[in-house]
Order: C-alpha cells, then sequence, then structure tokens
C-alpha cells in the first residue's frame, strides 16, 4: 500500500482548502505520526473520559445517556411487586442499586478497551477522520471489533455483585417476579452497561471533535481541527 506523506505545517496553513479526501487510509504525517494514531488516541482520550465519569459514585444513575433503566419485569410483576414499588424512593433505591452494579461491570471493561484501541483495525482512517458515519465513528468501529467481548467479560462481575446486593432491594424485588433470577437479571443490567458505556464513550469522541482545540493535543488538534476546516 502506498503511503502519501504530507507536512505538518502545509496542513494546517492550508486549512480548508486541503480536502481530506486526499489522505489515504494509509496517510501519515510529519513527526512520524498517522491518522490511524489520531483515532487511536482519540478513542484512548474519549473513553478514559467517559469511565472517569462512569467510574465515580453514581455514575451511570447520574449520567442522562448512561442511565440503566428498571428492567421490564419488573414493570409487569404481580401485586406484591407493584406494592414493592409502588413508591418512588422505592423505585429510586431500586434502580441506583442496578445502576451501582453496572459500575463493577464498568470496572472490568475498562482496561479491556484500553487493550482494544491498541490493535484495532482501520482499514479506512481517513473516513473515520472525516467522521463518515457519524461524530462517534470510531467509537462505532472499535464496538463492532469488540462484538460482544466486552459482555461476556463483565457478566460474571455483574453477576457477583447482584448476589452480594441480592439481601437488599433487589432481592425483594426478584422474588416478586415469577421466572425472573439473578442470571436474568445479570444480563439485563450488564446488556444496559454495555450500552451506556458505548453511548458515554461515543459522546465524549463527537465532544472532542465538536472542540478539539480543548483537549491541548497537537495531534488531536491538527487532525480533527483539520477535519472540522475541510467538512
Amino acid at each position: 500500500m502506498t503511503v502519501q506523506h504530507f507536512d505538518r505545517r502545509f496542513l494546517l496553513a492550508a486549512g480548508a482548502s486541503v480536502p481530506l479526501l486526499a489522505l489515504s487510509g494509509c496517510a501519515s504525517m510529519g513527526g512520524g505520526f498517522s491518522l490511524v494514531d489520531a483515532i487511536r488516541r482519540l478513542l484512548t482520550l474519549s473513553s478514559q473520559r467517559a469511565f472517569a465519569t462512569l467510574l465515580q459514585p453514581n455514575g451511570f444513575y447520574d449520567s442522562s445517556i448512561a442511565r440503566i433503566a428498571l428492567p421490564g419485569q419488573f414493570a409487569s410483576g404481580g401485586s406484591i411487586l407493584s406494592q414493592l414499588l409502588g413508591s418512588a424512593p422505592v423505585r429510586e433505591r431500586l434502580t441506583r442499586s442496578l445502576n451501582n452494579v453496572a459500575e463493577r461491570g464498568a470496572e472490568r471493561a475498562a482496561p479491556i478497551i484500553t487493550d482494544a484501541i491498541t490493535s484495532i483495525s482501520i482499514a479506512d482512517a481517513a473516513s473515520i477522520v472525516r467522521g463518515v458515519g457519524g461524530s462517534n465513528a470510531a467509537t462505532a468501529l472499535l464496538e463492532q471489533q469488540l462484538g460482544s467481548g466486552l459482555i461476556s467479560a463483565m457478566f460474571p462481575v455483574v453477576g457477583d455483585a447482584l448476589r452480594l446486593a441480592s439481601n437488599d432491594i433487589v432481592g425483594q424485588a426478584l422474588r416478586a417476579v415469577s421466572g425472573y433470577d439473578i442470571a436474568g437479571l445479570a444480563r439485563d443490567v450488564t446488556d444496559g452497561a454495555n450500552r451506556g458505556i458505548w453511548r458515554a464513550i461515543g459522546a465524549e469522541e463527537s465532544a472532542i471533535r465538536a472542540n478539539p482545540g480543548a483537549t491541548n493535543d497537537p495531534l488531536l488538534m491538527g487532525v480533527f481541527g483539520l477535519a472540522r476546516a475541510a467538512g
């Protein structure tokens, strides 16, 4: 594959007059950096910011994009469950418990995502830089390549955390639902944690693309600042 070399100063000076379409998937830049390096750095910073928020106390619960709602089985339970969850404070307590459990899953997910970023396969780096597929295109690619791996890794951790919480409101709610157990709840919470993690990373990616200068990272400012100018 032919590698096209570009002078960084020329790119920054040219601004919007230099179409990003000229950058091939293997394009490299002055200083030994490549567009793939920029994408990996974008994903690294996005994931670091996302996990810094999600792993705070009540990180999932306080997030408008990552919070896990009560599973449908709890909403459609019988009279005992309806009575148990009939008050807003109890529903909030149960919701907080499930979101706190999701934090345990996120702790397991963080190093997996970090490792995946270092080995991500990027066939068309220029398209990802341009945001073809959306402002979270890099996040979507990483999620696609990890497949169900993140869910598989988080599931046992979430299950263990739920078992520790089973003597609390979580256990009371489960006992009131026929045919719904720890394993079923763990699947739902794990799925919710997985969605929340990717949404949070995607949101951070979008924010960095919108204002790369706020990162104070020369590579991100150069590549994604140029992408915005050319777009």
